[in-house]
């Protein structure tokens, strides 16, 4: 399939989510009766809910010609349909009827790439894990003793809910001589990933897993006097998020990063306007524009906005960067949405920004 043909079946996914979620869904309760009926309308709702997220992703897979986008998708669903208690042939039940729809409803030439996107995920679930293994553990590989131990007593003031031991345990570690970035790469960052991973597991809710958001995000502007400390180096970065993705945290990280290296940041968040984007790249005359998005259904609003800005009359000064979760998925996919480099985390951030706010680039 070509990349006009995929970037069009893409499209029409997105715009028939809906739709074909509902079909879906009608052809997965017609195959098991008895299982779904005592789920009732609330139950069929959240089935819909569920179809019209897979096909988002298989939308920005197929969009994007890279599998792998998708069959990362499964591979979490399967982990957290493990951790709700689901039958182990939901998920491959969904997928069927997933195909069968697309065969029936997308013309020949535009369903052949999803169907092969749906049938290799197929393929993998029997590889699928049951469960993901801890970032804290994974932490034990790579850093020193005293930081993983930090990482973890922060995690666990989190998960108390004591939100002062927490600040207190970052604090008195900082003011002990540790290097603020180090804080962000060795306990923030884990700690934030773990997170994720036991609401995944249906270990916490949705309610702990914003606090432990909300929480860091007060813990790091409490320390902002010793970010905002160092020499100005003459650069400037512009810092968002697409679309209405709430996961800022992470760009908010790298916005700081740059910070301590002497950048001048305009961190903006999420949900602002294209226009308001581009005002404030031409405003600050910013070297850099860093690009975030975590979920990769919103793959499709971060090439927007990169087309928007390099159609711009400041789109030959600034040199755009993006990172995010699905960016690690796919390594060749900040080519695809058309960025000039990639980073996986915020200190990778600042070698690459560096080598683009000097002409390079990150080939």
């Amino acid at each position: 399939m070509s990349e006009s043909q995929a970037r069009k079946a893409g499209q029409v996914l997105r715009q028939r989510q809906q739709q074909f979620a509902e079909q879906i869904v009608a052809r997965q309760y017609e195959l098991q009766r008895e299982r779904w009926r005592p789920m009732g309308d609330v139950g069929r709702e959240k089935s819909v809910r569920d179809a019209g997220y897979h096909l988002s992703y298989l939308a920005e897979a197929v969009a994007a010609r890279d599998p792998a986008l998708f069959e990362d998708y499964i591979a979490w669903v399967q982990v957290l349909f493990d951790g709700l208690g689901f039958v182990p042939d939901v998920l491959e039940t969904t997928l069927r009827c997933t195909a069968d729809t697309l065969h029936e409803q997308l013309p020949p030439h535009l369903a052949a790439l999803p169907a092969a996107y749906v049938a290799q995920a197929l393929q993998q679930l029997g590889a699928t894990p049951a469960a993901t293994t801890s970032f804290l553990s994974q932490a034990k590989q790579h850093a020193r003793t005293e930081l993983v131990d930090l990482a973890q007593s922060y995690l666990d003031a989190l998960l108390r809910a004591d939100r002062r031991a927490a600040s207190q345990l970052i604090l008195g570690s900082v003011e002990g001589g540790l290097a603020v970035r180090e804080v962000y790469l060795h306990a923030f960052q884990p700690v934030q990933r773990e997170v994720g991973r036991l609401w995944q597991l249906n270990q916490i809710s949705v309610a702990q897993e914003h606090y432990c958001t909300a929480a860091t995000q007060m813990v790091m502007s409490q320390l902002y006097p010793h970010i905002f400390s160092a020499r100005r180096v003459g650069r400037t970065l512009v810092a968002t998020c697409v679309g209405r993705e709430l996961h800022e945290l992470g760009v908010r990280m790298v916005a700081d990063f740059f910070e301590m290296e002497g950048w001048d940041t305009y961190y903006l968040g999420a949900n602002v306007p294209t226009e308001s984007i581009l005002r404030a790249i031409a405003d600050r005359q910013a070297d850099v524009l860093a690009v975030s998005a975590t979920m990769t259904y919103h793959v499709g609003h971060v090439q927007a906005l990169i087309d928007h800005v390099r159609s711009s009359s400041i789109g030959h000064d600034v040199r755009i960067l993006v990172g995010g979760y699905p960016f690690n998925v796919s390594a060749s996919l900040w080519k695809t949405v058309g960025a000039d480099g990639y980073a996986r985390d915020a200190q990778q951030a600042i070698a690459v920004a560096d080598g683009l706010a000097r002409g390079g680039n990150a080939a």
